[in-house]
């Protein structure tokens, strides 16, 4: 009978605790769907947006538009871009939640470097966004149009039109998160700071190979997310330095 109540006492904390990450959820999901159910009805309008840079480069090199190769793409399309607009807008809040459910597991000192990281991490992956959608797309779309055949009329599929736009603005926030990752790296002892330098070569190296696959066909956009990238690997390495505190032995070694 004892051991029975303490077997019910011990699941009563794996209780709360799969109902409070339910709750968390539950907020997160909610105001995806508020917001998508705010913007859904002006689905076609947002993806006619979404999509302008691409159409004006069509008209300027090949008089071509966009053009719906299955019946229902031209209804879905829109509100799949809704959705992941509605995704992208509320991003900081869903992490806000995973935050509010993993910070009473936090000690002080992980609590102090958790704000900052949760704020530059939605910082960069959207200025990652902006600057694929802003920059590398149209760049991508005039060099597509530009290498086509004259008596080619370019008419893309709108459905595979937002996969790109949506796996180039994903890729390229991913790519701004390095410095968040860096940090992770270092302040949970996986990496150490003197490690990460150590193996910058490397980084920088690994930077330009995925550059060269993500960004259009042209050494300029390659660049323009591989310098970046190097760049943000660097001041990773910095704030891992102010951030990470040495323990107690480490003072000592390097002491002596």
């Amino acid at each position: 009978m004892t051991d029975e109540f303490e077997e019910e006492q011990a699941s009563q904390p794996l209780v709360s605790h799969l109902i409070e990450l339910r709750n968390r959820l539950l907020w997160a999901i909610s105001a995806v769907l508020v917001v998508f159910a705010c913007m859904v009805y002006f689905a076609n309008d947002i993806y006619a947006i979404v999509t302008a840079p691409l159409t004006s480069i069509l008209q300027v090199y090949s008089q071509g538009t966009l053009i719906a190769t299955d019946i229902t793409a031209a209804f879905l399309a829109p509100l799949k871009l809704t959705f992941y607009i509605s995704l992208f807008i509320t991003m900081p809040f869903s992490i806000f939640q995973i935050w509010a459910f993993i910070s009473p597991a936090l000690y002080r000192h992980e609590k102090r470097l958790a704000v900052p990281l949760f704020l530059s991490s939605c910082v960069l992956f959207y200025i990652g966004a902006a600057i694929a959608y802003f920059y590398i797309l149209p760049s991508y779309y005039a060099f597509c149009a530009k290498i086509n055949p004259q008596n080619v009329i370019v008419n893309p599929d709108i459905t595979k039109t937002l996969d790109l736009i949506i796996q180039m603005s994903l890729a390229f926030g991913a790519a701004f998160e390095i410095p968040v990752a860096t940090v992770i790296l270092a302040a949970t002892g996986v990496a150490s700071v003197e490690t990460l330098i150590a193996k910058r070569p490397y980084v920088i190296i690994g930077c330009f190979v995925v550059a060269m696959f993500i960004t259009p066909p042209d050494v300029w956009s390659m660049l323009f997310l591989a310098v970046p990238m190097c760049v943000l690997f660097e001041v990773g390495i910095l704030f891992s330095k102010w951030a990470v505190k040495p323990t107690e032995p480490e003072k000592i070694l390097a002491e002596n």
